[in-house]
């Protein structure tokens, strides 16, 4: 969603027995006066799994959603031996666990914790039914 020069929304759990969990995170645009738009994609489980799948990104890379800032936002789900490397072309990451947890460049962190690094390379380990976003930051 890009709110541009003002959007009205709210988020709802449509499930009558499920429950929801909602992060809402902003990514500034690089530019100002932006007119309101919004995109929403699915990604298969199986292009998460065990590795980081882009999500976001300036130009709509590989079936990402298009983002208006040259970061980009990766996602991915770990359980067990899966393992995955990454490495920021931005030069600097910031890493948000969204649920279980996980192992990254050797600092254990839960459900909710985050770290930003400027490591050339990142490593994912040790995931216990874990859901990982990755923010590749300019």
């Amino acid at each position: 969603m890009s709110a541009g020069n003002g959007v009205r929304h709210s988020e709802y759990n449509e499930s009558k027995t499920g429950v929801a969990h909602f992060l809402q995170i902003w990514i500034e645009p690089a530019v100002a006066g932006l007119a309101p738009s919004y995109e929403q994609k699915n990604f298969p489980e199986a292009e998460k799994r065990g590795r980081l799948r882009l999500i976001a990104s300036a130009d709509g890379a590989d079936g990402s959603v298009k983002i208006h800032q040259r970061a980009r936002v990766y996602v991915g789900l770990f359980h067990g031996a899966e393992r995955a490397q990454h490495a920021p072309t931005g030069g600097r990451a910031y890493v948000h666990v969204a649920r279980g947890s996980i192992t990254v460049g050797g600092h254990r962190l839960d459900a909710g914790d985050a770290m930003k690094t400027d490591e050339r390379a990142l490593s994912f380990a040790d995931g216990d039914q874990a859901e990982v976003l990755v923010f590749d930051l300019p």
